[in-house]
């Protein structure tokens, strides 16, 4: 199934794209430690680090004149990344690119974002564009992603420095409904690739919130299919979007996302949601 990108959802990515990475700059520039602990591995330089070189890569992305951002190690593992290899590119890629001076890391990532905007003004926002894992994702969830990464960093680094860090509903959907399902209606690669077996039965689970388009997503034979509402699930999944993006990247319990009523589950088979969500994962 393919889904058309409204023009209300372009605006929708393109507004995020700049009022988020403005409000992650505004949350950074204050911070006067850039050296304080965010997680285990990164610093606040780090994770400004990160994101921002993500927002040069997109940049590079969607002006192909340019000159590649990695080099031949880099391509090479950026092909072949999975979801459970991402650490791995990101280590090499923040280990070739040492700049940790967040004056400066504000400032590229600002204009890369102005950048991106700029040129692809009157661009087609479903065009398809190669990925991690030569997988293929429209335009408009490039954009989503990055957004996404903004706002899960963002909250990384406010939560660490007792920081106000809000995560607008409508703008934590367009990760799902422009980049998670754009990725599975254009082309997964081998992004999802794990070492388990595909399992001979089919899991349909349908999605919805109050912020994206009604959807389900089928999982059989170790392939990932996207439906139009309607038919037969197995699960059914109501769900606030910052709750889902942040419990999907581990950084929030399953749990403790259920009991505050962020994520309800219903239908008819609601235990081989586990077994999906095994193979539709996220890092």
């Amino acid at each position: 199934m393919t889904r058309a990108i409204t023009a209300d959802q372009w605006r929708s990515a393109r507004r995020a794209y700049r009022v988020t990475g403005t409000r992650f700059a505004e949350l950074v520039t204050g911070i006067r430690d850039p050296g304080a602990r965010v997680t285990a591995e990164w610093t606040v330089a780090d994770t400004v680090a990160h994101v921002a070189l993500i927002a040069k890569m997109y940049t590079s992305l969607v002006r192909p004149d340019n000159a590649p951002l990695l080099d031949a190690r880099g391509q090479d593992q950026l092909e072949k990344t999975t979801v459970d290899t991402v650490s791995v590119l990101n280590t090499l890629v923040l280990e070739d690119f040492p700049e940790r001076d967040i004056g400066v890391l504000v400032t590229g990532l600002l204009a890369d974002i102005e950048e991106l905007l700029r040129v692809t003004e009157d661009a087609d926002p479903a065009a398809p564009l190669d990925w991690l894992g030569e997988s293929r994702v429209p335009l408009a969830g490039v954009l989503a992603h990055l957004v996404n990464e903004l706002q899960i960093h963002g909250w990384d680094i406010a939560k660490a420095l007792n920081l106000p860090w809000a995560m607008p509903p409508g703008d934590a959907a367009l990760f799902f409904d422009l980049f998670l399902v754009g990725v599975l209606t254009h082309g997964i690669g081998h992004l999802l690739d794990s070492g388990e077996p595909p399992r001979e039965r089919r899991i349909a689970v349908a999605f919805r919130s109050a912020y994206t388009t009604p959807v389900v997503l089928v999982l059989h034979r170790g392939r990932v299919t996207v439906e139009e509402p309607g038919g037969p699930v197995d699960a059914r999944i109501a769900f606030d979007p910052p709750s889902l993006n942040l419990m999907l990247f581990h950084r929030v319990g399953k749990a403790r996302t259920a009991l505050t009523r962020k994520i309800v589950v219903s239908g008819p088979r609601p235990w081989l949601l586990p077994a999906f969500l095994r193979v539709v994962r996220l890092p």
